[in-house]
């Protein structure tokens, strides 16, 4: 929105072409997507504490949780107002890739937003069913990979590349509409099964969000791509604006959602972030990297399905209690320590995800 007025200013003094180089725009998108947060953030707790907006506690849950019922939910709302607002400000608006995930961001978070509001609507934990989530997020989930596909515009965006190794690329076809579907949903769930701790899912997401920052930079770069030996597509940089008023708005809700939470994130942001992160991931052609860099997301989603197979196929449980950071707690893990250790994990993970740009 700002860069077509700033293009029209550049016609009187030279200043405003600065505005043409998305590095400044992505750090300006990070400050306000960040400012908004810390300004905004503090009203919205009041609000929704006012509302009694309140946050229900699992009763088979850890015994520590119960006393953070009551502690005001649906803070990812400030996220998504926060990152929409930032990027809509600095993108720009004839890029076709930031409108598919802008569009899926929201769409996943308008579902979380029904959740979150029959949970409080019936002061359970439950929300909405399980079949009626699936298919929600399933019809978003598949009408961005169908559009993805049918808008691709070289063979590029189509393709799966294999992370370590050069020139490996396998060629999807029509596979990547399932791929693509895949990616988005279940990157929604993994991040909404990590989200059960202060901060746990919060700060993985900025790590992750800001490296496929990274991706996206280098993989809109011509030149970058090339000597990288990365898929170049065409627009992606773009993308970065994007990313970075999502590491803004995540660092500005960290601030409140750190331990001891003052707000907690729910649904409308859980299931938002997730989306968006592997829309982001799929954009920039690095699905297999995301799986690395979100390892922390792929834990705890396969500690639950370990869990459930078990105890269906055997009557046994592996774990204390699913997802993960359930586990660790009940074998006498302060939350902070979970929180943390699973932080520094990710950021090790990230960093391999990195180096993929380099070792191949």
């Amino acid at each position: 929105m700002l860069l077509s007025l700033f293009e029209y200013l550049s016609q009187y003094h030279s200043v405003f072409n600065v505005f043409q180089y998305i590095t400044l725009r992505a750090i300006l998108g990070v400050l306000t997507a960040l400012a908004i947060s810390l300004l905004v953030g503090p009203v919205m707790i009041r609000r929704l504490s006012q509302l009694r907006i309140g946050q229900s506690v699992r009763d088979d849950g850890p015994q520590s949780h119960l006393s953070k019922a009551g502690t005001p939910t649906m803070g990812g709302a400030l996220i998504l107002v926060a990152v929409a607002v930032s990027a809509l400000l600095w993108t720009d608006l004839n890029n076709r890739y930031f409108w598919v995930v802008l569009a899926v961001t929201l769409l996943f978070g308008l579902i979380g937003g029904i959740d979150d509001y029959k949970k409080l609507r019936y002061g359970n934990s439950k929300g909405l069913s399980a079949k009626a989530k699936f298919i929600g997020q399933s019809v978003v989930g598949c009408c961005a990979a169908l559009v993805l596909y049918s808008y691709a515009q070289s063979s590029v965006e189509t393709e799966l590349i294999v992370p370590f190794f050069k020139n490996v690329v396998i060629e999807l076809g029509w596979l990547f509409v399932p791929l693509c579907y895949l990616v988005i949903v279940g990157t929604s769930n993994a991040v909404n099964l990590t989200d059960g701790l202060d901060g746990l899912a919060i700060m993985p997401t900025v790590l992750v969000s800001g490296a496929l920052g990274v991706f996206a930079y280098v993989s809109g770069h011509a030149a970058f791509a090339n000597y990288l030996q990365i898929p170049y597509v065409p627009s992606s940089g773009e993308l970065v604006v994007f990313s970075g008023s999502l590491v803004g708005a995540g660092l500005g809700f960290l601030w409140f959602n750190t331990y001891p939470a003052q707000v907690f994130m729910g649904d409308v942001g859980a299931l938002a972030l997730g989306a968006a992160l592997g829309v982001l991931a799929v954009l920039v052609r690095q699905e297999l990297v995301l799986l690395i860099m979100g390892g922390v997301f792929v834990m705890e989603t396969v500690s639950v399905i370990l869990q459930v197979a078990s105890f269906k196929l055997t009557g046994r449980r592996i774990f204390r209690m699913a997802p993960l950071h359930h586990h660790f707690e009940l074998r006498g893990w302060p939350e902070p320590r979970v929180i943390v250790r699973f932080w520094i994990i990710t950021v090790i993970l990230v960093l391999v995800g990195l180096a993929t740009l380099k070792i191949r």
